[in-house]
């Protein structure tokens, strides 16, 4: 495997892993929109208005993402969104610490115990960090965009 392959099997692993992470995420909040809104909420740095339709719309379009990543459409684009919006998880996570709440971060669902923490913080770091490989170097080995666009 020359370099060229291994970096596009590279891309290729890390744009499934993080678009499971947004699929299996967005699918556990899917159908609790009322639990996801009280979490939101607990941050207290969300507008009470945008909250409602925040938890409503944000699992669906973590699920989306997530497939737009595991199938590699539009790949490059869906690893800049994806780490924008795991950075601004991570900024909220690190005002909840930073304030001194210990919260649970709704990240996964109603089953998610997982509270607002440092380490929690270098997760989200760490996933957006993955999505910059992505939107850099993408799409990867497997991606619908080869079959678009075969000079990517």
């Amino acid at each position: 495997m020359n370099g060229t392959n291994a970096i596009n099997a590279i891309v290729l692993i890390a744009r499934v892993f993080l678009g499971g992470v947004f699929i299996v995420a967005g699918g556990a909040k899917i159908g609790h929109a009322a639990y996801f809104a009280a979490q939101i909420a607990a941050f207290g740095i969300v507008p009470q208005p945008i909250i409602a339709p925040m938890a409503l719309l944000l699992p669906f379009l973590e699920v989306l993402l997530g497939g737009y990543l595991v199938i590699g459409l539009y790949a490059r684009l869906a690893g800049w969104i994806a780490t924008i919006q795991l950075l601004i998880f991570a900024a909220a996570i690190a005002s909840a610490v930073a304030r001194g709440l210990s919260l649970s971060c709704g990240c996964f669902g109603p089953n998610d115990q997982t509270v607002t923490s440092w380490p929690e913080v270098g997760r989200d770091a760490a996933l957006a960090l993955v999505g910059v490989l992505v939107a850099l170097r993408g799409p990867g080995m497997l991606a619908v965009d080869r079959r678009i666009a075969p000079t990517i």
